[in-house]
């Protein structure tokens, strides 16, 4: 059987929700004709149930896609920071990463000191209990890390091959 990377077939995971899409509005098209009232209806090329079958086709060879990749992401690992985790993992902290850098950046961006005024004369002050520069590099850190990590799931992807034929596809 054809095979293609694990990069390819996040790609094409991409094609198969597409034509899925496509032929679920060719559905509808198909569906239905409007004619004057005792005129024969239209020669159609293709059926609902032709469309509907290549639904049903795509929908399967997606199926198969995901349960591919899902086994490929738990069953291979990527090394980072001296640790090795499976794909799964190295892209749910990868994400974790860039939402903490997210996170730090807010924090860098923020005064030291802001006041506020309030009615009635009352000056308040807000205080940062950290130190902005601080957080604007521990995101920048953490951005790096996450970029890191992200090389090395990237060239595992190109790595790993799923028992797939794309062919029909790409």
């Amino acid at each position: 059987m054809a095979t293609i990377s694990l990069a390819e077939a996040v790609k094409l995971k991409s094609v198969l929700s597409s034509r899925i899409h496509e032929l679920e509005e060719e559905m509808d098209r198909v569906a239905f004709v409007e004619i004057e009232k005792d005129q024969k209806p239209p020669q159609q090329s293709r059926t609902l149930k032709h469309v509907e079958n290549d639904v049903e086709e795509v929908r399967r060879d997606l199926r198969l896609l995901d349960r591919l990749m899902y086994e490929a992401n738990v069953q291979n690992k990527v090394m980072f920071d001296e640790t090795s985790l499976t794909i799964v993992e190295a892209i749910e902290l990868a994400t974790q990463l860039r939402a903490k850098a997210r996170k730090y950046k807010t924090y860098a961006s923020s005064s030291i000191e802001e006041y506020q005024y309030y009615g009635d004369g009352v000056q308040i002050v807000k205080l940062a209990m950290f130190d902005p520069e601080q957080y604007r590099l521990k995101a920048l850190e953490a951005e790096k890390r996450a970029n890191r990590l992200s090389n090395s799931i990237n060239a595992k992807n190109y790595a790993v091959y799923l028992s797939f034929d794309g062919d029909k596809y790409f």
